[in-house]
């Protein structure tokens, strides 16, 4: 998919479509406005007669008519006035998007300004134009023995005004690169556990290291976990074939006594729930539990392709949580790499025991921020749904700058509380903590869990239980929190201050 940005006459560019809006009132946008008076009041005719009623996420097809080159016209309704926003905007381009897809055209011109959205600026609006089209031609068909018809749409061309052009071409710079991340993570997420295996997680982040100079790889093996003490994370992959792997992913985008960001992703690539064993429906399901860990390669994707001045380390654990006769069992203690002591309860609560040792490893780094991303625990679901991730934190500011990263690029997160009442139901009789806390507030104690070892420095979690993969006939990989990820070290990468 290629986009470009253009500040041509609307009346003299000759395009397969030119996309232009209404208003639920019967406003036309600047630009419909323009191809009004070439057609001698044509649109105004159509929206009169009330064959588009304007709402957001309308849309009507128009083919040639006199004073224009375009081959079609397509109108699409903007909704009122007062409750254009950024939702309102996404129905807006989904509604424009399956309209293209319908009519099986390679080319499209879109005029979309402020009056869409009057909330945002220019370089919003066009970046959150390219990650969704990108994101709405995505497909997955790389396993199918007779692949699907490529999206015939292949070249976008944004039609603004001459000043407004330089930042147009920076938003499609910064929106590719985010764009090319969630489809590495959608790609990742997507695949099934027999292809995606810890060490097959190592091998694409080899790949990537490969492709970008300012990327470095180092792989920990089982045997180099063990002899660090890596007891916890390693309680995990007992019980299976598949050997675990402590990927560590560094960019260097600043000077080398600049402190990092780091991300640690989980990357359970079949989370069977071991001997504590899952029910079986929906159990392929499971094969999304990596998404954390897919988020992070994502990220690191789309930071090297912009070349960020700032740097940031990926630690990604990756196990296969599998039954067998040697796996862990409920009721075994194992020492983490804090030297904490863990007794595992429940082995399906895998995930925070191998963010545990992560975590740890991250501290050597001298980080500026650690955020771990995860696809933790159901009750996060219950709790916001597939809306929002979940978010909590130590730091006030760093969780204020992932919110806001996340309200800025739809990627949206909600705070909950991190507070020590919640911490005595971790208590364990015979260990330093259990590794669950019972059903209440499970999301809660799960980050509490995680908050014992991240004291000395700068931490929030994710938990994208709920946003990293949609159920159902649309099955598949979102790609979250690739936007809000990449946003919150754009904006590090500027000069925000940090959380130190």
């Amino acid at each position: 998919m290629q986009f470009q940005i253009s500040s041509a006459s609307l009346t003299e560019l000759e395009t397969p479509c030119l996309v232009v809006a209404v208003g639920e009132e019967g406003e036309l946008s600047s630009a419909a406005r323009q191809l009004d008076e070439a057609s001698n009041g044509y649109l105004s005719d159509i929206v009169s007669a009330g064959d588009i009623r304007g709402k957001a996420g309308d849309s009507l097809l128009l083919q040639k008519f006199d004073g224009i080159k375009a081959r079609r016209v397509l109108l699409l309704g903007m909704g009122k006035e007062s409750e254009r926003n950024d939702r309102s905007f996404t129905k807006v381009l989904s509604g424009a998007l399956s309209s293209l897809k319908s009519i099986n055209i390679s080319e499209v011109a879109i005029a979309l300004d402020d009056s869409a959205i009057p909330s945002r600026d220019c370089y919003w609006r066009t970046r959150t134009l390219v990650e969704q089209f990108s994101a709405g031609l995505y497909q997955f068909d790389q396993l199918k023995s007779k692949k699907g018809d490529a999206p015939a749409l292949d070249n976008v061309e944004i039609l603004l005004e001459e000043a407004d052009v330089e930042t147009g071409e920076v938003a499609i710079i910064e929106a590719s690169a985010i764009a090319n991340g969630v489809s590495t993570a959608r790609d990742l997420g997507n695949l099934p556990g027999n292809i995606c295996t810890p060490t097959y997680l190592a091998a694409q982040a080899q790949e990537l290291a490969d492709e970008y100079d300012s990327l470095s790889l180092e792989v920990l093996e089982e045997a180099e976990m063990r002899t660090l003490g890596m007891g916890s994370l390693l309680s995990v992959s007992a019980g299976s074939e598949q050997p675990a792997k402590l990927i560590v992913l560094q960019y260097r985008g600043a000077g080398e006594n600049d402190r990092p960001h780091v991300l640690v992703g989980k990357g359970i690539t079949f989370d069977s729930g071991g001997i504590s064993l899952k029910p079986g429906e929906a159990m392929d399901e499971m094969k999304y539990d990596m998404c954390g860990a897919a988020s992070v390669m994502g990220t690191m994707t789309a930071v090297a392709e912009l070349g960020l001045e700032l740097n940031v380390v990926a630690v990604i654990a990756a196990a296969e949580n599998m039954p067998s006769g040697v796996a862990t069992k409920p009721g075994d203690i194992v020492t983490t790499l804090s030297g904490q002591t863990v007794e595992i309860l429940n082995t399906d609560a895998e995930g925070r025991l191998v963010l545990c040792d992560a975590l740890t490893y991250a501290e050597r780094f001298q980080p500026v921020s650690v955020i771990d991303i995860a696809t933790l625990t159901g009750a996060c679901i219950i709790a916001l749904g597939h809306k929002a991730s979940g978010l909590l934190s130590n730091n006030d500011q760093l969780a204020e700058q992932l919110l806001g990263a996340g309200q800025y690029t739809n990627d949206k997160a909600w705070r909950l509380p991190l507070w020590d009442d919640y911490q005595e139901q971790l208590d364990s009789n015979f260990a330093d903590i259990a590794n669950i806390g019972g059903r209440p507030a499970g999301t809660i104690t799960a980050a509490c869990f995680l908050s014992r070892f991240t004291k000395d420095f700068a931490w929030a979690h994710l938990d994208i239980a709920g946003t990293a993969w949609v159920s159902g006939k649309q099955k598949g990989a979102t790609g979250r929190c690739v936007p809000l990820l990449t946003q919150y070290l754009i904006d590090r990468a500027d000069g925000d201050d940090d959380n130190s």
